[in-house]
């Protein structure tokens, strides 16, 4: 991207606390995304620079201090502006350990996941925290669990923090028909069949051209665009399990492992290797 070169993103995780997930970039000028989603709920803090925040239809223009927040499998991107250096902080939360959490603090009736409405925050204590937590994590010097109790802690201060505001929020759509719902089920479990936009129409009991049009209004992208999105996901599970990126790629329905890398790029804005390796972790503090 004209010429550019940036230092590889950083991702942390730990088969401890399997249920987290940070990934840390110190220059994202290269980092592209098309728009996806993630089985996990997602926080991210931009360290330095800015850069455009696009999330079920809506568009924000985020800076240093800015937080965002996204539920899971809620269609989103965040891409540079005009080439201009930025830097974030992303983690990713299991929905169901996360569900559980705010069950204990008495937000959720039933330790069952419900989408949180609360898009983006400019809190300076939260901001604060989050690049606490991320030192915390990428220290090897800190204990898993402290690393535990340091999520957990700060976990919940952000459902304290944006519970009122998550109230006060405008819905971002309705739910979808069941024809629709239960099509997105078939491809959550057939994500790897090779399957033409004309046998899902048939499915959905829709024409091809509307059913493009229907299913991208209710789940944010189109048909193949949703498979193609789950075939990553398993591909990234694949690798945090441990598996070599060629084994990833035919788990993920990727016959070539070339365009399994070009896709995951794509959507995961770092390649399979760079997925799969170690964090350079510190123990300056502990």
């Amino acid at each position: 991207m004209n010429g550019l070169t940036s230092t590889p993103p950083v991702f942390w995780r730990d088969s401890e606390l399997p249920h987290i997930e940070l990934r840390q970039v110190s220059d994202g000028r290269t980092v592209c995304y098309a728009p996806h989603s993630h089985t996990q709920w997602s926080m991210g803090a931009i360290t330095g620079g800015e850069s455009t925040f696009e999330y079920v239809g809506r568009q924000y223009h985020v800076s240093e201090g800015s937080l965002v927040f996204m539920n899971p499998e809620w269609v989103h991107a965040c891409n540079p502006v005009d080439n201009q250096p930025w830097a974030y902080l992303m983690l990713y939360v299991d929905a169901s350990w996360l569900a559980s959490l705010r069950f204990r603090l008495g937000y959720l009736d039933a330790p069952v996941w419900q989408d949180i409405h609360c898009d983006v925050s400019t809190s300076a204590d939260l901001y604060t925290g989050f690049q606490a937590l991320a030192d915390c994590l990428l220290n090897n010097g800190v204990s898993a669990e402290k690393k535990e109790h340091d999520v957990e802690a700060f976990l919940s201060e952000v459902m304290v923090s944006i519970s009122e505001a998550a109230e006060q929020a405008e819905k971002p759509f309705p739910p979808a028909p069941e024809s629709l719902r239960e099509l997105a089920r078939y491809l959550d479990v057939h994500c790897t069949d090779e399957l033409s936009v004309e046998w899902m129409a048939e499915r959905a009991g829709l024409s091809p051209s509307h059913l493009v049009r229907v299913f991208r209004k209710y789940f944010g992208m189109t048909p193949h665009a949703y498979q193609i999105n789950r075939r990553v996901q398993l591909g990234q599970r694949a690798i945090r399990q441990g598996a070599p990126i060629a084994d990833a790629a035919l788990a993920a329905g990727f016959f070539d492992q070339p365009h399994f890398q070009k896709v995951f790029k794509r959507l995961v804005a770092a390649t399979p290797g760079q997925y799969s390796r170690p964090p350079k972790r510190h123990s300056d503090r502990v």
